[in-house]
């Protein structure tokens, strides 16, 4: 049976923090309405701590969304939480995060504390955040590269201090799936269903996803990611990602989510209006490349039949359509049905080859051709389209 996961999205919060980033809270409000569009679970709208910006961002967004779960970043310091607190004063579905780093070598280089200062400091921290709403995640900053024992301990702690959601993030992308399996798996156990567990893997080794995924079979339900995969340093769990791996390979990852995967192009989009740059082209699921095609080989295949080359339908993640792309490595099936849908018909045998010739000649000195490249290639070769004369070349 298929279960449920929740999908926390951080983009406004740590998916802003990368460079190129920063939002203003009209930015942050239309990617705000593309999540809560999507159905993701709950919305990190911003660390009000930080600057007036993002309380007011913060703010905005749970004035906007009234019925959403909305959560508030906070450091383990009565001043953040006070200040997370006051953000989402008032909403119907407040939640407080807060963090405090664990591992040995932040305690010995940051904070210059022990395990047991910091464990109460964990305590302290999810107490105060629980006087103002019910509902408060904590997270173990660095946990990846804390001593497992103490891990489970200060979450343990947190939990009994009122804690309802516990996230054993792996900060500095340091996991391979199987080491962090693992660990989840140890946490798991030692919360015996008091919490929920959460995840958080950054990008680093480049297995945020992968990491994500390895998690949910061993016990974690909540996977924390953002669009794009924005975030610190080489980002974080890519939101588009773990969504598709869920639709697309339910047999080996029998979990699914309320995100309606057809909006996840338009949401990636947004985001890409709002920030200074958009996902790399071979970006999955939403880069340009994603859905297309230039190898002759591939370009003949996806034409006989699309799941030749395809393991899913663009539509079905909100792209338009897939494309293929006409460059020196096409081959003459993907050129025929191009000049076709420019509007010059069937193209016989001979035609095709002298139009191939010239339009192999013309891409090797290009890095691709578009379709106004190939208009003018067919009408130099005599081609017209059809209903303004002959057909075929002079």
């Amino acid at each position: 049976m298929s279960e449920q996961v929740h999908i926390f999205d951080t983009t406004l919060r740590d998916g802003e923090q990368s460079p190129g980033c920063s939002m203003t809270t009209p930015e942050k409000l239309r990617v705000a309405r593309a999540l809560v569009e999507m159905g993701v679970d709950i919305i990190e709208a911003g660390f009000p701590i930080a600057s007036d910006g993002d309380f007011d961002a913060v703010r905005a967004v749970c004035r906007e969304h009234p019925e959403a779960n909305i959560a508030a970043l906070a450091r383990a310091v009565p001043v953040d939480i006070e200040r997370a607190a006051a953000s989402l004063d008032g909403h119907s579905r407040p939640r407080i995060h807060c963090f405090i780093a664990t591992s040995e070598i932040h305690l010995k280089y940051k904070f210059k504390k022990s395990q047991q200062q910091v464990l109460d400091e964990a305590v302290k921290a999810v107490e105060l955040a629980k006087r103002f709403v019910d509902d408060v995640e904590f997270s173990a900053e660095d946990a990846t590269r804390t001593e497992t024992d103490y891990l489970c301990q200060v979450c343990s702690a947190s939990v009994d201090a009122g804690a309802t959601v516990v996230n054993i993030p792996d900060t500095v992308g340091f996991m391979t799936p199987d080491d962090y399996a693992e660990r989840i798996a140890r946490v798991v156990e030692a919360m015996e269903g008091r919490a929920e567990i959460s995840v958080h893997t950054h990008d680093d080794l480049g297995l945020a996803a992968a990491n994500a995924v390895a998690a949910l079979h061993a016990g974690a339900r909540q996977i924390e990611c953002a669009i794009n995969g924005i975030g610190e340093r080489a980002g974080n769990c890519s939101l588009e990602e773990v969504v598709a791996i869920m639709r697309v390979r339910p047999d080996r990852v029998p979990f699914h989510c309320g995100v309606d995967p057809t909006r996840l192009y338009a949401a990636s989009q947004t985001l890409s209006q709002c920030i200074t740059f958009g996902p790399q082209p071979n970006k999955a699921i939403v880069g340009r490349n994603a859905f297309a095609h230039e190898a002759g080989i591939h370009q003949d295949g996806y034409l006989k039949h699309p799941t030749t080359y395809e393991i899913m339908t663009p539509e079905s993640v909100g792209v338009p359509a897939s494309k293929l792309v006409l460059g020196k490595h096409s081959g003459r099936h993907a050129l025929h049905q191009r000049a076709a849908d420019l509007g010059y018909g069937d193209l016989g045998r001979e035609e095709i080859g002298v139009l191939y010739k010239a339009f192999t000649r013309l891409a090797d000195a290009r890095k691709g051709l578009t379709d106004n490249d190939i208009v003018l290639l067919l009408e130099q070769l005599g081609f017209s389209r059809v209903g303004e004369g002959v057909t075929s070349g002079a």
